[in-house]
C-alpha cells in the first residue's frame, strides 16, 4: 500500500499457489481475502464477516447479514446444475478489487499512485471420468499450527489494547474479540475437523484458538 504495509502477498506450498489480500493496517492486519489455486477462495467484509466463498464446485456470495445472496455452480464440474455465474466485481478496500468472471478467470487487482498489478488466482477443474470432483487439498499439522498460532497472536495484541485503552480490569476483562478473530478460529477448527490429524493435536489446536 502507499502506507508501505503489505497488500498482497502470494506464496507457493508445494504445488499450491496462495494469494492472501491483507488490510491496509501496521499491526494486526486482517485478512481480507484468500485465493488457492485449488479453487478454494474466500473474501471478507471489514468486520471479517464472510463475503464470498468458492470451492471447486461452485460459490456464494452473502450479505453482511449472513444471508445468502447469489449461488452458482462452475458448469465444467456440474453439468446437471443449473446455477450460471454472473460476472461479480467486488471493492476489498480503495486499493484492491475482485472480479469474479468464471472459474478460470478470478482476478485480484491492486491499483495505487498511477500502478496496477494483477493476479489470476482462477482454476479450472476438470470432472473425472467417473463423474467425481478430486478432493481439495487439505492443510498439513504444521500450516494448522501456525495458523492457529497467529489467531492467538493477534488475539493478545487485541488485549493489550484494551488493557491501554480500558484500564479498569474489570472493564477489558469483559470485552470480546473482535469478530473477525472469532471467525478466523471458527475456520480453523473446521479445518481440523476435515483433517487428518490426532485427537491430541486437535484439541490442542482448539485450546490455542480458545486461550
Amino acid at each position: 500500500y502507499p502506507s508501505g504495509n503489505l497488500a498482497i502477498i502470494v506464496t507457493r506450498e508445494g504445488k499450491q499457489w496462495i494469494c492472501t489480500v491483507l488490510e491496509d493496517e501496521l499491526r494486526s492486519a486482517q485478512v481480507r481475502a484468500l485465493f488457492q489455486s485449488d479453487g478454494s477462495s474466500t473474501c471478507y467484509y471489514p468486520n471479517g464477516d464472510e463475503w464470498i466463498n468458492m470451492s471447486i464446485e461452485g460459490g456464494q456470495y452473502l450479505d453482511q447479514a449472513g444471508s445468502r445472496v447469489r449461488r452458482w455452480m462452475w458448469p465444467n464440474t456440474s453439468p446437471g446444475h443449473h446455477f450460471p455465474l454472473s460476472p461479480i466485481f467486488i471493492s476489498l478496500n480503495q486499493h484492491v478489487g475482485v472480479r469474479i468472471l468464471a472459474q478460470d478467470k478470478i482476478i485480484v487487482s491492486f491499483l495505487a499512485m498511477g500502478r496496477q498489478a494483477k493476479f489470476n488466482m482462477g482454476t479450472k477443474v476438470q470432472v473425472g471420468t467417473a463423474g467425481r470432483l478430486p478432493a481439495p487439498a487439505r492443510l498439513g499439522e504444521d500450516e494448522l499450527l501456525l495458523l492457529a498460532c497467529r489467531v492467538r497472536i493477534l488475539r493478545l495484541f487485541d488485549r493489550m489494547r484494551g488493557c491501554i485503552s480500558f484500564p479498569s480490569t474489570e472493564q477489558w476483562n469483559k470485552m470480546q474479540p473482535p469478530s473477525y478473530l472469532l471467525t478466523q478460529a471458527a475456520k480453523i477448527l473446521e479445518l481440523c475437523a476435515a483433517a487428518d490429524i490426532s485427537k491430541e493435536l486437535h484439541s490442542s489446536i482448539r485450546a490455542i484458538v480458545n486461550a
